[in-house]
């Protein structure tokens, strides 16, 4: 089994959107980048004060599923929930 990326954008609509990720993002990292298996974790600012390129890596699928997990009753999917996400999903494995 392989490793497991995700990249892509965190996308928002609004000022209050923009605001409740900047908020929450700094705990949210913190706590990924914690995680038994998260390689590399980023969620950076573009040059749209509305958008945030994300990069994700884990050292195989269980750890990305047990991140997806705790991130889906995290604070974070709280105060970002309705937020746009584009992102590509890649296992290590595939060609």
């Amino acid at each position: 089994m392989g490793m497991i990326r995700l990249s892509g954008r965190l996308i928002c609509r609004t000022h209050a959107e923009a605001r409740a990720v900047a908020i929450a993002l700094p705990n949210h990292i913190r706590l990924t980048r914690a995680e038994a298996g998260c390689l590399n974790f980023a969620v950076t600012p573009t040059t749209d004060p509305f958008i945030w390129e994300v990069s994700e890596t884990f050292v195989d699928r269980a750890a990305f599923d047990a991140h997806q997990t705790r991130t889906a009753a995290s604070d974070w999917a709280a105060q970002t929930a309705g937020i746009t996400r584009d992102y590509t999903v890649t296992d290590g494995d595939a060609a």
